[in-house]
């Protein structure tokens, strides 16, 4: 499921989004107040817990002890919720990254910042990037991710396609880990149990598979076992990911020396 942002009144998702508005008066009695931000911080809590499909405004609701009309005074619609959300989580990537010992260290750490964020919001995952939320937060968060690309010294043309490289890098990697989290939560199965019976099914009815596709076979002579109690397939991600960004480095500083 692909989830496309930016889709709600544009004035209203923008005033939400940088708070411009004044936020409704709440009706007296003993039930605590509602705002935007409660509402947003109830619906990344629910996301992060069930993901995506869980997510509506009778759900959120019900995590705030009200009515989805309720919310309705504050948030027009779940369009505008998932803009507010995502522009949220964004903008609190931290941004102090260590500039110091040179653009490579800090490029590293952010990636791996990055890597983080997205495993702890997997949900994001289903949020296209083809309709950006124009929120402060995504600001911020574009912000962090250039101030350590421009510290390379490459031109701005070049950091802009560094930027989509990077977060593809993330993203791609860390869509295989969250994957393989929510394959073991719907289908009981964790992935060494699944390749174990399906290994062993392989090898007896193509026992000669190793000469027929060698170079297939060579991945798993030459790949390492994950650690103990790991799952493989979030494993190999981390190490892709590891892999992706150190020659995305590499090729930065061949950029670099280029133009230097």
């Amino acid at each position: 499921m692909v989830v496309f942002a930016g889709q709600g009144d544009a004035r209203r998702s923008m005033e939400l989004l940088w708070r411009a508005g004044s936020e409704p008066r709440s009706a007296p009695g003993p039930k605590p107040v509602l705002s935007v931000d409660r509402i947003v911080g109830a619906a990344i809590e629910l996301a992060d817990a069930e993901g995506m499909s869980a997510l509506s405004m009778r759900a959120v609701g019900e995590r705030l002890g009200r009515t989805a009309m309720a919310l309705y005074t504050y948030v027009p619609s779940k369009t505008e919720l998932i803009d507010l959300m995502c522009d949220q989580v964004f903008g609190d990537l931290r941004d102090d990254h260590d500039l110091s010992g040179g653009w490579r260290p800090a490029l590293l750490e952010l990636a791996g910042d990055l890597w983080e964020f997205h495993v702890r919001h997997p949900w994001l995952l289903q949020v296209s990037y083809a309709r950006p939320v124009l929120g402060p937060g995504e600001f911020r968060m574009q912000e962090t991710v250039l101030r350590v690309l421009f510290a390379t010294g490459l031109p701005a043309g070049q950091v802009r396609r560094l930027v989509g490289v990077l977060l593809n890098v993330v993203r791609g990697a860390v869509q295989i880990a969250a994957e393989s989290r929510l394959a073991l939560k719907e289908t009981g199965l964790s992935d060494e149990d699944w390749w174990r019976a399906r290994t062993s099914a392989l090898g007896e009815l193509a026992p000669d598979l190793a000469e027929r596709y060698p170079n297939v076979a060579r991945l798993g002579e030459e790949g390492a076992p994950p650690p103990a109690g790991a799952s493989y397939l979030e494993h190999e991600a981390r190490l892709s990911f590891e892999a992706g960004v150190a020659v995305l480095a590499d090729g930065i500083e061949a950029a670099v020396s280029r133009v230097s």
